[in-house]
Formats: C-alpha cells, sequence, structure tokens
C-alpha cells in the first residue's frame, strides 16, 4: 500500500499537519489499514527529503503544516495515470499457507481450506452488513464514497477468496481420485510380485495336496 502517494493526494486540497492526514487517510478508508502518527512523520520526512513536499508554516496550535511542492504533484498525477503493477504480487499469506500445507506431514489441507472458509464467509458477510450501513443513506462526501469504494473491493475480494478456495478443494479431490485411479492401474512392484509369487508358491502345494487327498 502506497501512503507516500496517500498523502501526498490528501495534501493537494491544501497544508496539513501529520495527525490531520493521519485522520483524513483512515476516514476515507475506513481505518482499514490504520496509520500511527510515527508512520506518518516519518513518511512526510521521506517525501520533504525528496522534494515533494515542504514545511509550511504552523497553524494557530503550533503543529508543523505540510504542503505539497510541484515535483509532488507530478508524482501524484503519475501515480494516477500508472495502473498498479500486478506483475510482482504482494505476498499473500493463504496462499504460502496452503503452499507449505501440501506434503507438510501430519497437516491436512482440506481442514485448512475449511477452517479459511469459514473466517472468509464471516468477513464477507461482516463487510456487507457494513456496506448496508454505509448505503442507509446516500454517500454524500467525498470521505463516504471513498469508505464505500474501499468496503466494495472488500466484499469482491473476499467473494473471490472463497470461490479460490472451494477450486482448491475440487482440486485436490480430483487428484486424489488420479493418484488413487494410476495406484490401481500400475503393475506390482518387483517386491509386491516376489511377495505374490511367494504366496502361491505356498498356497500350491496345500492346492496339490487337496487334489492328491481327493484322488
Amino acid at each position: 500500500m502506497s501512503i507516500r502517494h496517500g498523502l501526498l493526494a490528501l495534501l493537494e486540497p491544501g497544508p496539513r499537519y501529520g495527525s490531520q492526514l493521519r485522520t483524513e487517510f483512515e476516514s476515507r478508508t475506513g481505518a482499514t489499514w490504520p496509520l500511527n502518527v510515527g508512520q506518518v512523520y516519518t513518511t512526510l520526512n521521506r517525501l520533504e527529503r525528496d522534494g515533494l513536499v515542504a514545511q509550511d508554516g504552523e497553524d494557530d496550535a503550533g503543529r508543523a503544516l505540510y504542503a505539497i511542492t510541484d515535483a509532488g504533484r507530478d508524482e501524484l498525477r503519475n501515480w494516477f495515470r500508472s495502473p498498479v503493477d500486478r506483475r510482482s504480487p504482494p505476498r499473500d499469506e493463504l496462499a504460502i499457507k496452503l503452499a507449505m500445507a501440501v506434503g507438510t506431514p501430519g497437516i491436512d489441507i482440506r481442514e485448512v481450506i475449511q477452517s479459511q472458509r469459514h473466517h472468509t464467509v464471516q468477513a464477507m458477510q461482516d463487510y456487507t452488513r457494513l456496506k448496508a450501513q454505509a448505503t442507509e443513506a446516500a454517500p454524500d462526501n467525498p470521505d463516504d464514497v471513498a469508505w464505500l469504494l474501499v468496503l466494495e473491493q472488500l466484499i469482491f475480494h473476499t467473494e473471490a477468496e472463497a470461490r479460490w478456495l472451494d477450486h482448491c478443494e475440487a482440486r485436490l479431490v480430483r487428484l486424489s481420485m488420479k493418484a488413487a485411479e494410476t495406484a490401481a492401474a500400475e503393475p506390482p512392484r518387483p517386491a509386491e510380485a516376489d511377495a505374490d509369487a511367494g504366496e502361491k508358491a505356498a498356497r500350491g502345494p496345500r492346492l496339490g495336496l487337496g487334489r492328491a487327498r481327493k484322488r
């Protein structure tokens, strides 16, 4: 997540101080990705170092104000124009967990999937409930509209995750069935063949004796 560009966007309308930026960022995103003041000032210091913001005096309470520079506006416009790069996706803990669960002794990957599906569906229901609350009255300010967009992104994401979990489970079932069919169709390995031959040899004399007794 680009806190750097988010702060530049919030500074575009005019100078802000650190905690004000944090409040406005969380208002736009519904505190989905909470910031602390330390993160905000660390980012502001880096933006100032790079010439993208500059200190612009103080407010009446003596808090340092920051303003976006022309270079910062160019950086912000370029950010909005550029698509988010999906070629280097961020680490996804769930994908990593399932990948590691494959073949890990003592781990039932289907239990991992079922546990996650329960959590994902619960999260989707929570987001849907929040969306219903957010749309009880038509959003009429930028913060409400921004929060609604974030909520809908979360709903779409959890829906996609639930579908992916269903797909993973179905894939595992198909693979286990195929493995069972392959194992059943394979000829017995040498050790097994020897064991079968030994068993037949052991049975042979008994059958022969039986026939002999019958005669």
